[in-house]
């Protein structure tokens, strides 16, 4: 029997004969990211210098640190991948790879409206305020505004074409770091909605967990053993989400909520002196980095709210009428379930959820009254 969502054949057989572009699919945006970083060129690059141009032994030592940090960041994406790919492939029903598809696409509109506020920023702040703002007069010299500003040991940017091209510069390096910052957002959002996905196909095999599925030959013992095999294996996969995006969280939470605090503490100094394209741009940049901190806090509490609700669909089944004993599993499924290990944590002692977000906001807004009382 053959069936169709978004234009591809799904065929009902023991997996999906389109896993691959499936996952293409589900992670186009990260491949966009991450390429123009160029992560595995510069690894590769470096490697192939090491080896054929370094013949000192303590210069290749003194290289191997930074090679191995780049390993390590490989190596869990590729993980990452490879996981969310063997679920694209073990998917047997219409139904799951439709519950894959909603996750697929609300990640991807996260991911495109940070990449706006992102990308909108760096363009405003570092293009706009430049090349529209009027020139500077010092002497018999005129000059554009840097948006960082260089000092005048390094070089004089004062002067023509040095003054243009930093201006270029800064854009450039701009857009890199913007890549970076939306590149881990879109790694956090994707893999914790794939995991968010598994979980819900894993609620809805509860629906069939004492009477079974008309086209499957079971009994209740093998279909309780698949469903915590399941299970362990999700919460295994949202261990490793902890474990590998916990610091980079953390660094991006922290960040934008010192930056709102600066820009807010901007726009308040500037209300009676900048221009009101200035006030714009200082606004903007305050929503890019507020909605930076509540993608990671939002893709948390949906997290935690899968996980808990694995423990009140297993409660709501019909368990009585499991024969003997057989009911006692769902006490332990119950309780794994409950566990607060399984919310996203910035560092450890963050916890990603929507309460947290309002906590950050507030402290940027502390942090703000502490800079008006120091510096009037």
């Amino acid at each position: 029997m053959s069936f169709y969502i978004r234009g591809l054949p799904y065929i009902k057989q023991m997996y999906n004969q389109n896993y691959k572009e499936d996952m293409k699919y589900a992670t186009k945006l990260n491949r966009w990211l991450l390429k123009p970083i160029g992560i595995c060129f510069f690894f590769f690059a470096a490697v192939l210098y090491l080896i054929v141009d370094v013949q000192d032994i303590q210069v290749r030592l003194s290289k191997v640190g930074s090679l191995s940090f780049c390993v390590m960041i490989l190596t869990n994406i590729k993980y990452c991948f490879n996981y969310m790919e063997n679920d694209w492939k073990n998917v047997k029903r219409v139904e799951e790879r439709q519950i894959m598809f909603e996750y697929v696409d609300f990640s991807r509109r996260l991911i495109l409206v940070s990449a706006v506020f992102a990308f909108g920023g760096v363009i405003i702040y570092r293009v706009t305020i430049p090349v529209f703002s009027p020139k500077i007069v010092v002497g018999n010299i005129s000059f554009k505004p840097l948006a960082y500003p260089i000092s005048k040991v390094i070089m004089d940017t004062r002067q023509s074409p040095t003054n243009e091209i930093m201006i270029c510069l800064q854009c450039f390096a701009g857009m890199v770091m913007s890549t970076i910052t939306v590149s881990c957002c879109s790694m956090l959002t994707v893999s914790t909605m794939h995991a968010c996905s598994q979980l819900k196909i894993l609620m809805s095999y509860m629906n069939y967990l004492v009477t079974g599925r008309s086209d499957e030959n079971n009994n209740v013992e093998e279909r309780l053993s698949y469903w915590v095999q399941r299970h362990v294996r999700i919460l295994s996969f949202i261990s490793f989400i902890q474990q590998f995006l916990q610091n980079i969280s953390l660094i991006e939470v922290l960040g934008c909520t010192l930056n709102m605090c600066m820009l807010e503490y901007y726009l308040i100094m500037g209300l009676n002196k900048d221009s009101l394209f200035h006030t714009l741009t200082y606004t903007i940049l305050i929503i890019s980095f507020a909605y930076n901190v509540f993608i990671f806090c939002y893709v948390g509490e949906i997290l935690s709210d899968e996980c808990r609700k694995v423990a009140d669909v297993t409660y709501m089944i019909d368990w009585y009428r499991f024969e003997g004993r057989q009911g006692l599993f769902l006490i332990l499924i119950i309780a794994v379930s409950s566990l607060s290990s399984h919310r996203l944590t910035a560092g450890k002692f963050i916890e990603l959820s929507i309460s947290s977000f309002g906590v950050l906001v507030k402290t940027s807004f502390a942090y703000l009254n502490m800079l008006r009382t120091v510096t009037s």
